[in-house]
C-alpha cells in the first residue's frame, strides 16, 4: 500500500489505487488484508479506478480504541474522499457486510456488490454465532490469539487437521498478528441474522453474488440480501467457492459497476 489517507479519528488508513475510470473500492473480509483482493483490483483496473486498502488494525493501517463498526464506515468516508467524493463498493464475505452497512449509512455510494456475506438464516446458525462470539471475546480478553484464530477457522468449517498444519505453518504469526480484528469482523455483522430492515433503507443498486458450489446456506444468504434490498440483484457464479476465482468474478462486478 503506497497511499495514505487519515479518518475522522486519526487513524492512518493505508490504500493503493490503479486504473481509470468509475471509482470502485473493495472492502476484504477476515483474518485478511487488502492483498488478498489486489488481483481482484488488477483485473477491475482494466475498466474502473480501483482502490483497495488494509482496513484498521491490519497490514499498514492504524489503529484506534475503542473499536466501533462507525469507525469502519469512517475509514470507507476517507476512501470515498481520496476517491473523489464517490464510489462504488465490493466487498467479500464479511467485508461485504461493512459495505452494505456504510451504503444504508448514507455514503456517496452509486453501487454495491457483495460476495456471500455469512449472515445466519435461522435460529440455530444466529445461536452458533453467538456461542462463537462469546468464546472469542474471552480468547482475545485473555490474550489468546491463537485460541481466537482457532476459533475463526472452526467457524468456517476448516477441518482439525488443517487447523493443526495452520499453527506449524510460517503464517500463522501473520494470522495471529491481526487476530484482534476478528472481533471487529464479527461486530460488523451484527448478531449474524440478516439485516433486512437496515437493507431495506439502501437506496441504490446491490448486486449479491455467491458460488455455485458453495455450501447452500451461502447462496441462500446471498439471496436474502437481494431481496432485502429495493434494487437488488441475486447472481450465482457457476463452479465457484467462497475462495473464488477473480478471474470469474472481474467481469460480473466490471459489469455492474460500469
Amino acid at each position: 500500500m503506497d497511499k495514505k489517507t487519515i479518518s475522522r479519528d486519526g487513524t492512518e488508513i493505508a490504500y493503493a489505487r490503479a486504473g481509470q475510470g468509475p471509482a470502485v473500492i473493495l472492502v476484504s473480509g477476515a483474518m485478511s488484508t487488502g492483498g488478498t483482493v489486489a488481483p481482484l483490483a488488477g483485473l477491475l483496473a482494466r475498466r474502473c479506478t480501483v482502490l483497495w486498502y488494509d482496513r484498521r488494525g491490519r497490514g499498514g493501517s492504524g489503529d484506534t480504541a475503542p473499536y466501533a463498526v462507525e469507525r469502519e464506515v469512517e475509514d470507507l468516508a476517507a476512501l470515498i474522499d481520496a476517491a473523489g467524493g464517490e464510489a462504488a463498493l465490493y466487498g467479500i464475505s464479511s467485508g461485504g457486510a461493512l459495505a452494505l452497512e456504510a451504503a444504508a449509512g448514507g455514503l456517496p455510494v452509486r453501487r454495491v456488490a457483495v460476495y456471500e456475506v455469512p449472515y445466519a438464516l435461522d435460529e440455530e446458525a444466529a445461536d452458533e454465532r453467538a456461542a462463537y462470539t462469546a468464546r472469542l471475546t474471552e480468547a482475545l480478553d485473555g490474550g489468546r490469539r491463537g485460541d481466537a484464530v482457532e476459533l475463526f477457522l472452526r467457524l468456517t468449517g476448516l477441518a482439525e487437521e488443517m487447523i493443526e498444519r495452520a499453527r506449524q505453518s510460517p503464517m500463522w504469526a501473520g494470522m495471529e498478528a491481526i487476530a484482534p480484528t476478528l472481533a471487529y469482523d464479527d461486530a460488523v455483522l451484527g448478531g449474524g441474522r440478516v439485516p433486512r430492515d437496515r437493507l431495506a433503507g439502501i437506496g441504490v443498486p446491490v448486486l449479491a453474488v455467491a458460488g455455485g458450489d458453495s455450501p447452500p446456506w451461502l447462496r441462500e444468504a446471498a439471496r436474502a440480501v437481494a431481496e432485502a434490498v429495493p434494487e437488488g440483484t441475486y447472481r450465482a457464479l457457476e463452479g465457484e467457492t467462497h475462495m473464488v476465482d477473480p478471474n470469474v468474478l472481474a467481469p460480473v462486478l466490471a459489469e455492474f459497476f460500469d
